[in-house]
């Protein structure tokens, strides 16, 4: 069960970091890893995912039972067999460059090399709407304590820990970091590009949001108006609120953009206000997918007509029609009997 959760955690917390807002229109290409030791077993989890914007592509966990490199992309796969071999490969080369790693930081602070450690790496680059290289990235944390990153130069490093400075030394040796630019500038932008390829009917759709305002009372009376925006994409989104035409920035309760599930976002904005005074609050959205700014507002629901009273109403509109049958027919019948005599 442990071992369960724990695989769960770090599909999840990939998933998080693979969310991270970057540049708007701009596009991410990444991949996020983690590498963890654990007692009882003498090979490390190793998992790697990789990401287009927000959408994962392809994945590989060394303990599946076909450990290799999986196309996951919600577009069809066009690689060849060789593609995924390859790509294997080199998962398996990124695991033993994370363990080395990992041995010198259990071996800097004298930790045990059975028990639980985690390296994490996050590599990958942003690419402008045509095509070129905006920034890249390089991060490796040990046991969420340790961290080294690649500072925007692509030249040199930020480190936090003894074995991380370790680790910058021994890599500035190597002229780590002038391969990785050129990883980061030139290889990394061409897979996006051909990634792109394949995927861009999803990866470059818009899908404009549907809005809708909710009304809550809280406990003191008080009124929070939710403005919930629902199955739109790309992630990138505003929403404010506004009072009189004010803007309400510092009173507002906002939400960071989260996924549906569906391949789609959603993101609240709430503000509290006084009771009576909700038609004075408006919303304001604005997406790529919408030609302009909308705006809205909380509408009051139609007032509901009680079941009994629309019983009441039917019974009484019934003996209504049946009194005015029986008046009509009882004058034919008297106007009959006259015209007898």
């Amino acid at each position: 069960m442990k071992t369960f959760v724990t695989e769960a955690l770090l599909l999840l917390l990939l998933a998080v970091l693979a969310l991270a807002s970057h540049p708007e229109g701009s596009h991410l290409f990444g991949l996020f890893q983690t590498l963890l030791t654990r007692p009882g077993h003498s090979e490390p989890l190793f998992i790697s995912a990789g990401f287009m914007d927000n959408i994962q592509f392809e994945r590989f966990n060394n303990r599946s039972d076909f450990p290799g490199m999986e196309h996951c992309a919600p577009w069809i796969d066009h690689r060849s067999p060789e593609y995924w071999k390859e790509h294997t490969q080199r998962a398996l080369k990124d695991i033993r460059f994370m363990r080395q790693a990992l041995k010198l930081m259990i071996h800097t602070y004298n930790y045990s090399a059975t028990g639980y450690h985690t390296i994490q790496r996050r590599i990958g680059c942003h690419v402008l709407p045509r095509g070129y290289f905006s920034h890249g990235f390089l991060e490796l944390a040990f046991n969420g304590q340790d961290y080294i990153m690649l500072n925007e130069d692509l030249r040199t490093w930020t480190t936090v820990g003894k074995a991380a400075e370790i680790l910058r030394k021994e890599w500035e040796k190597h002229s780590f970091a002038q391969a990785m630019k050129i990883y980061l500038e030139v290889s990394c932008v061409d897979s996006f590009l051909t990634e792109l390829a394949y995927g861009k009917e999803i990866l470059l759709r818009i899908d404009p949001p549907k809005v809708q305002v909710i009304r809550k009372v809280r406990l003191n009376r008080k009124i929070t108006l939710m403005c919930w925006a629902l199955s739109f994409y790309p992630p990138e989104i505003t929403l404010t609120w506004q009072r009189d035409g004010c803007n309400q920035m510092q009173d507002m309760e906002v939400v960071e953009t989260r996924p549906a599930g569906d391949g789609t976002f959603q993101k609240w904005a709430a503000v509290v206000v006084s009771s009576g005074e909700e038609q004075r609050y408006t919303c304001h959205v604005n997406h790529k997918g919408l030609p302009e700014v909308i705006t809205m507002r909380w509408e009051p629901p139609e007032p509901i007509i009680p079941i009994t009273t629309i019983v009441i109403a039917v019974v009484l509109g019934a003996l209504v029609v049946g009194a005015v049958m029986t008046f009509l027919i009882w004058k034919m019948t008297r106007g009959k009997e006259r015209a007898w005599f």
